[in-house]
């Protein structure tokens, strides 16, 4: 227990030079500009020249938060978070079962939660999502197994 880190968590590459994960609201600021003065500030601090770690966690709040408090359309939602994970800063632990997700976010237009799913089951190969949401069924590259 504490601040070592685990024996056998993963590791974004570069992972040495990593200074601090990325919260979502420096996110949020930097994708809305609200409120103007933060905004500056999370802006300068993504552009800096220090590497931070963006867990899809935070993705997916950010979307939620853009989603349900900006009112932003979805491909734009799917534009920010694209650019954001492009920015030079920005490390991620699975670029492309991120935008995978947000692929099936925008294309197929499920929550994020299940398009992220999606995307780990495509990853994975186990191909599959256990769920009552029958929008999963969309996506024909996984099967929809319902309880």
């Amino acid at each position: 227990m504490g601040r070592g880190s685990a024996p056998d968590a993963p590791c974004a590459s570069g992972a040495d030079d990593l200074i601090a994960f990325v919260d979502t609201n420096v996110l949020i600021r930097h994708l809305t500009g609200d409120p103007p003065e933060q905004a500056a500030r999370a802006t300068r601090a993504l552009a800096g020249a220090q590497r931070l770690l963006l867990a899809d966690l935070v993705v997916a709040e950010c979307i939620y938060v853009l989603e349900s408090f900006y009112d932003v359309e979805r491909t734009r939602i799917a534009e920010l978070m694209r650019a954001a994970i492009a920015l030079p800063t920005i490390s991620v632990l699975d670029a492309p079962t991120l935008r995978r997700a947000l692929e099936v976010y925008e294309r197929d237009r499920l929550d994020f939660a299940e398009a992220y799913l999606v995307a780990q089951a495509e990853a994975t190969g186990v191909a599959a999502v256990l769920t009552f949401d029958r929008a999963v069924a969309r996506v024909r590259s996984v099967e929809r197994i319902e309880p």
